[in-house]
């Protein structure tokens, strides 16, 4: 049986938009014939070749470079960082031109790009091919993040920011792709997504947990282990960062009275601390326990599973945080 997995969201999402639009471009290293080093573009180069897909020399400052001055013209470029981690190479080009071109020109220029950004550790890929950045770019204004984790959100989401006017930072967890290369599985018809509005996977009654990309899916793990000692979680998922959903937050907060923040990232500085922070404003009067934050201990990723485990936040540690939290 085929099933429809985020891997196959992401090449379905680009070539119905390569297809509809001919000015939609992908760049990056090995997106051609290869198909990338996670297989996610394999197929496209058959389908629209060089014309609209670009292989490129190792360099990030290169692809966003390119992506960036494209845009400016006409294209509608998609970048890919093939490891999030290498966007450090490519944070001039982000920071200092994609995000700012539009209000520097007052508005006579636009940079329709997507960056996409393969996050999170795929277990045991060590402390430079691991880490979760995406809370440096929620502090640029001018950037907007999204970071799915289910195939319809990641195609719809997709799709919305292919479509954006404005320059969007595109996360995708390695282990939620669902599979290296292979056949394309079942082709689902999924509309584009408007940003700025969360989801709840699962509904609860005692805590809402805010989560996305791959501690998304541990936390629905989490809410099933609970549920058998009777907590009910909410599992509420913003989709996008950038823009963020605080009207939907507030209704699930107002149900549960509850609030966790649990992602792969380091904790300091995360998502999660300003989250935390608005809901400590904004939500006071709904919250009849202290916010809890569960994120990456202040460390490097370790190589050793073992390491690995005890620094980024699974199933196990929601479980016990948010057991301490309600009883």
């Amino acid at each position: 049986m085929t099933r429809f997995t985020n891997a196959d969201a992401v090449r379905q999402a680009i070539a119905e938009e390569m297809e509809r639009d001919p000015n939609v471009i992908l760049i990056g290293e090995d997106v051609g014939e290869p198909g990338g080093v996670f297989g996610v573009t394999k197929g496209l180069w058959d389908q629209f070749g060089a014309d609209q897909l670009w292989d490129t020399p190792i360099s990030e400052e290169a692809i966003v470079g390119a992506a960036v001055g494209a845009a400016m013209v006409g294209a509608r470029p998609i970048a890919e960082i093939m490891f999030g981690d290498f966007v450090t190479l490519a944070m001039d080009m982000i920071v200092n031109q994609a995000a700012k071109l539009h209000y520097m020109t007052g508005g006579k220029l636009s940079v329709p790009m997507v960056v996409r950004m393969v996050t999170g550790t795929a277990g045991s890929t060590a402390a430079q091919h691991s880490q979760s950045l995406e809370s440096w770019f929620l502090h640029v204004p001018g950037l907007k993040v999204v970071a799915p984790g289910t195939p319809e959100d990641t195609k719809g989401l997709m799709k919305q920011a292919i479509r954006d006017p404005d320059p969007v930072i595109f996360f995708e967890h390695k282990q939620v792709y669902g599979g290296r290369g292979g056949p394309a599985g079942e082709v689902v018809e999924v509309e584009p997504i408007p940003f700025g509005k969360g989801r709840v996977h699962r509904e609860g009654t005692d805590v809402t947990v805010v989560s996305y990309l791959k501690t998304m899916h541990d936390s629905l793990a989490a809410a099933e282990e609970l549920a058998d000692e009777g907590i009910s979680l909410e599992v509420w998922d913003p989709r996008t960062l950038v823009p963020f959903d605080y009207d939907g937050l507030r209704e699930s907060i107002a149900k549960t009275g509850r609030l966790v923040i649990a992602h792969e990232a380091v904790q300091r500085g995360g998502m999660g601390a300003e989250i935390a922070a608005w809901a400590a404003s904004e939500c006071h009067d709904l919250l009849k326990a202290p916010i809890l934050r569960i994120g990456n201990r202040n460390s490097p990723i370790p190589y050793a599973p073992v390491l690995e485990r005890e620094v980024i936040p699974g199933k196990e540690r929601i479980v016990d945080e948010i057991r301490a939290l309600v009883r």
